[in-house]
């Protein structure tokens, strides 16, 4: 499990600091250069689709590392993990 998060780091994509909710939105913008208002419409577009928009954008919040390399996903299963024993 950890080569995937090891690999999920190498990639270099991390929640923006321009963040409202996740900081998703503002990772796209950081790392493409865009506005990030106009990520932030097209991410409020994807929500209109019933379950894809939202789906997505709760998995891409799962498995992106906050500016400190961590990542939530691996942080969930890392405490079920401790209190489990």
């Amino acid at each position: 499990m950890d080569a995937i998060f090891d690999m999920i780091r190498s990639i270099r994509f991390r929640r923006g600091p321009q963040r409202l909710l996740g900081g998703i939105a503002g990772g796209i913008a950081s790392r493409t250069g865009t506005n990030v208002w106009l990520i932030r419409l097209v991410v409020l577009i994807l929500f209109l689709l019933p379950v894809l928009g939202w789906g997505i954008y709760a998995i891409v919040w799962l498995i992106t590392p906050w500016r400190d390399n961590s990542i939530p996903l691996e942080r969930m299963l890392s405490s079920n993990r401790s209190s489990s024993n």
